[in-house]
């Protein structure tokens, strides 16, 4: 005689009124989503960086103006300018590099968030959109530091080779 709990005899019984084709559907789509969690995750961690590489191309690109802005535009608490402009520059071209590849991602994810921050202090000129675009930015990189980077990083393929992460798909 097998005995079962409440919880399981409703868990393995249809809500009322839900058809089963449509309880398929609905696993289903969990499923879908499932799968895309981790293009998801990639995805984002591609935009930030990308945002944040390519503005530290322009800054080598013209050193000179870079540490004019410095000098006078961004007022950088607590550094001298110069050096604002190496550790700067020095972030958004590490950080999104490893953001990218999944390596050291909730540390990358930080040092990025910190510098996004710096970054809305510093500069006074910038203006409504420029700050939405700092909040959307910081809001991706809170994503990938909280939840961490995802399956397709090498943060995961680390963790599993190592035996840390679920070998579920």
């Amino acid at each position: 005689m097998k005995l079962s709990s409440p919880l399981s005899a409703t868990h393995d019984a249809e809500p009322s009124g839900v058809s089963h084709k449509a309880l398929s559907l609905c696993r289903s789509a969990l499923r879908a989503l499932e799968f895309a969690t981790p293009v998801l995750d990639l995805g984002m961690r591609i935009v930030i960086g990308l945002v944040f590489f390519q503005s530290g191309l322009t800054k080598i690109a013209s050193w000179s103006s870079t540490l004019a802005l410095f000098q006078g535009e961004y007022s950088v608490p607590l550094l001298p300018p110069v050096l604002a402009a190496y550790l700067g520059t020095a972030a958004e071209l590490g950080f999104p590099i490893f953001l990218v590849l999944g390596l050291g991602s909730r540390f990358a994810a930080f040092g990025l968030f910190i510098f996004n921050i710096i970054a809305v202090i510093s500069y006074p000129g910038l203006g409504e959109v420029g700050l939405r675009d700092h909040q959307y930015w910081g809001l991706f990189l809170l994503v990938t530091l909280l939840h961490g980077p995802g399956k397709l990083s090498l943060d995961y393929l680390i963790s599993r080779w190592l035996g840390h992460a679920p070998s579920r798909p």
